[in-house]
C-alpha cells in the first residue's frame, strides 16, 4: 500500500501548539506518522472516510488513552494508493471528543 500523508493548515497550527506543551510531541508524531503509513486505516471508524486515532504523548506518561486524537479523512486512487488528510489533532484532557459535523464542515471548506 502506498498512501501520501497530508496536512490542513488548522492540523499543523494544532500541532505546534501541542508540541510547546510537550516536550515529546516531534518524535510523538513521527511515530504515529510512521505507524499510520503501515496501516491508515486504523483506528474508529466515524463514517464518510472519517476515522479517529489515539496517539500517545510520552511527556504526558498516559499512554494512548490519555493522549492526543488525531482525526482523518482517507481517500483512496485505488485499491493500493491514496491519501490521509490529517484533519485535526487534540489533547485528550482538554476535549473528551469532537463533533463530526465540525469535522465535515471543515472538510467541506477545504474541498475534500
Amino acid at each position: 500500500m502506498s498512501y501520501n500523508i497530508e496536512t490542513t493548515p488548522h492540523f499543523e497550527k494544532e500541532l505546534k501548539d501541542l508540541a510547546k506543551r510537550y516536550k515529546s510531541m516531534k518524535q510523538d508524531f513521527g511515530k504515529f506518522k510512521d505507524s499510520l503509513k503501515e496501516d491508515p486505516f486504523q483506528g474508529v471508524d466515524l463514517g464518510g472516510g472519517l476515522r479517529k486515532i489515539r496517539m500517545a504523548i510520552d511527556s504526558k506518561r498516559k499512554g494512548k488513552a490519555g493522549g492526543a486524537r488525531v482525526i482523518t479523512y482517507t481517500t483512496l486512487v485505488d485499491e493500493n494508493t491514496g491519501e490521509v488528510w490529517l484533519i485535526e489533532i487534540y489533547d485528550k484532557s482538554e476535549f473528551s471528543t469532537i463533533k463530526t459535523n465540525v469535522i465535515k464542515k471543515m472538510l467541506k471548506e477545504l474541498g475534500l
